[in-house]
């Protein structure tokens, strides 16, 4: 059988690729890569950079060119037959990962080109990468006595099983609920763009008025605008409650793979000597210790946590001022919240959303980043292969209109498509021993509304702003100067940093500036007017401690599960999330609320005691952006600063040292409750 993943190919053929070609060409792949490995080692005794790491880096670009199509197709065009070729991949990729990392002569062999850097004459960038991959074997088990390197390969494998098939169920129960409605009485509060969604939902079922289901442009218009109390609460309980075992279908219920995998990291923490999950988390981070993170997420929650009960006792009264509700309950703080910042500002996320048609968004999102960090973006109309009609192409091209590298767009939401927006790496870039070079290559994938019938698809400012932080991930990605693998774009950024240039670019959707590039009318091109762009700015900051302290609920209930998990004890993963709640929330959901459950970030996502990356990295960011603020917000020396410090640097150095570079100093937490309209004196 001809096997499109096993040919060679610059962009996967995503339309020639059947589920019956996944399984024969992962296990190909695997042995071929195996025998190389072994065959590697034995005729080498005297390692030097180009005859083990570049031979090894291409091995495992190879690997990532014919599974990255894979795991993308898994996540944006699900289906039964794709989802048992990929669950049946998983564990022998585990089975591989830890067959690599517990290969002890390949260890040798790294160890020894180490110890010969200085007479080698490797460069900064090759020495990290060996420091790394050193403490990375180390991080899976190499030193462990055999039988403890089978359970740590146990262990792996099944936690590798047990996060896809989290992810799968909350993708079930999230397709499993829809309410059918013949009309719109009970959609009173619904913008036009939100009913004709619906009506669309409708007629792709082949049913006539309305179809609710819980894709997140639906659950949100809902929970935002709907007048009709009790169809928010019934909304929100299906949502809260997804692949629990508070929800209608509990064949889904995550509660025990959540248990399960919980136990299996501490296990392995345990294994590797470290006190728990947490410990080990921090091994390949910024942070020092469970410590220093506890220690910045309480601070942070100290500092928010006045304005945010000032806000929410704001809201509360308006609501039974102005809405005479007598209970502010979950499903009502969203709709309350809108109708409060219409209130105090006259401007609601709808009322935007004509201005921001989503190519009028991309150009002035591309003049931004060509401005900024002299490059040129260029649609690729034709020549290539997609998964769904919706996907585009482009090329980032040097201002000479070189080709640096190229990225696809997914942007909008659909059936059997994971929820959320993120960017991912088809390929980075490296040079191979030929001296080809090999351009990066990623996937930047939301889930916005789609355009209804022939009208283009317009965007909300929040929506906006999701879209500048998914390609800010992707320059990180794509404009890196490294040519090793291993250092290449996001490759070897410690993950609390990782956030860094994807925030960093969200603050563009504020200013004057870039308003008046990513703006224009969808019928007249007009960019946002002045008024408009005022009453935006001044909203921006609206609830920002309640959002903060949600933000600070989530990381500390992560990293709590996380360290404090004791083996032989009953399930604590909803009293550690009730008590994180009493300690930092204002808003307390109802006991059947089960947040925890649809949480991939941390159950599927790599996020597992990490999920304080994004605060972290945050205070980065808006202290880089600060510079900008300083210095011109499209200063284009300070761009160029930005690139070549942060952006072009990837995993080459640490990212304090690079952050360090670009501002010329350590990072300070001001600028960010300065950025989210948070004085630092409420603790």
């Amino acid at each position: 059988m001809s096997n499109p993943l096993l040919d060679s190919f610059d962009l996967a053929p995503f339309s020639q690729i059947k589920t019956e070609h996944i399984v024969p060409a992962v296990e190909s792949t695997l042995k071929a890569q195996k025998s190389a490995i072994e065959t590697l080692l034995s005729e080498q005794n005297e390692y030097r950079w180009d005859n083990l790491m570049l031979p090894l880096d291409e091995l495992g670009n190879e690997l990532g060119k014919r599974w990255s199509p894979v795991s993308h197709m898994n996540a944006v065009v699900n289906s039964d037959e794709l989802r048992a070729a990929y669950d049946q991949c998983l564990p022998l990729l585990s089975e591989h990962s830890t067959w690599l990392g517990q290969n002890k002569p390949l260890y040798q062999a790294i160890e020894q080109l180490y110890e010969h850097r200085d007479s080698l004459d490797l460069d900064t960038t090759q020495i990290k990468i060996l420091e790394d991959e050193l403490r990375d074997f180390k991080l899976a088990g190499v030193a462990l006595p055999l039988e403890k390197q089978q359970r740590f390969g146990e262990i792996r494998k099944r936690l590798s099983e047990l996060s896809s098939k989290y992810e799968q169920n909350l993708l079930d129960a999230t397709m499993a609920w829809s309410k059918h409605l013949e009309d719109d009485q009970r959609l009173s509060g619904l913008p036009a763009s939100s009913l004709a969604l619906l009506e669309q939902n409708a007629q792709q079922k082949e049913l006539s008025g309305y179809l609710l289901n819980l894709e997140f442009p639906c659950y949100f218009a809902v929970m935002t605008y709907a007048d009709d109390q009790a169809l928010r609460e019934e909304m929100y309980r299906a949502y809260s409650t997804r692949a629990s075992d508070q929800s209608e279908h509990s064949e889904w219920d995550n509660s025990p793979l959540m248990d399960e995998m919980l136990a299996l990291k501490h296990e392995l923490a345990q294994l590797l000597d470290f006190a728990h999950y947490g410990e080990l988390s921090l091994a390949t981070k910024m942070a020092s210790s469970t410590e220093e993170v506890m220690s910045f997420l309480q601070d942070l929650a100290a500092k928010s946590k006045p304005q945010a009960e000032k806000e929410l006792a704001e809201l509360t009264q308006y609501a039974q001022q102005e809405l005479k509700t007598a209970e502010l309950n979950a499903w009502d703080v969203l709709y309350t919240s809108e109708k409060l910042k219409q209130a105090c500002y006259a401007i609601s996320q709808e009322e935007l959303r004509p201005y921001f048609p989503v190519n009028q968004v991309l150009d002035g999102l591309f003049s931004i980043t060509e401005t900024l960090f002299e490059v040129k973006i260029k649609e690729i109309e034709s020549g290539f292969d997609k998964w769904h009609e919706d996907v585009r192409l482009f090329e980032v091209q040097s201002s000479d209109g070189e080709s640096i590298a190229r990225f696809y767009l997914d942007l909008f939401a659909r059936s059997f498509k994971r929820g959320g927006a993120w960017m991912a790496d088809y390929c980075s870039r490296f040079r191979f021993a030929n001296d080809e070079l090999q351009r990066p290559v990623a996937y930047l994938t939301c889930n916005f509304n789609p355009p209804i019938g022939e009208q283009a698809a317009q965007l909300t400012h929040d929506e906006v702003v999701t879209l500048f932080h998914e390609f800010g991930h992707g320059l990180h990605h794509m404009l890196t100067e490294v040519e090793y693998l291993s250092a290449s774009g996001i490759n070897g950024v410690e993950w609390d940093a990782v956030e860094l240039p994807s925030q960093f670019m969200e603050n563009f959707c504020y200013e004057k500036e870039g308003l008046n590039r990513i703006s224009g009318h969808f019928e007249t091109g007009a960019p946002l007017p002045d008024d408009m762009r005022e009453k935006l700015q001044a909203a921006k900051n609206f609830q920002s401690a309640m959002f903060m302290v949600r933000q600070l609920e989530f990381a500390l209930f992560d990293f709590r599960i996380h360290s404090e998990f004791q083996p032989g004890q009953e399930s604590k993963i909803q009293q550690t999330l009730n008590e994180v709640r009493q300690q930092v929330a204002v808003v307390i959901p109802p006991q059947w609320n089960r947040f925890q459950h649809s949480f991939s970030h941390i159950f599927a996502g790599g996020y597992s005691a990490g999920y304080y990356s994004y605060k972290w990295a945050e205070v980065l960011s808006a202290d880089a952006f600060s510079r900008f603020e300083e210095e011109g917000i499209f200063s284009t020396s300070v761009g160029a600063d930005f690139k070549e410090s942060v952006l072009q640097r990837g995993g080459s150095a640490p990212a304090m040292e690079l952050f360090q570079r670009f501002r010329g100093r350590k990072p300070d937490i001001e600028p960010l409750l300065r950025h989210s309209g948070i004085g630092s004196n409420n603790a």
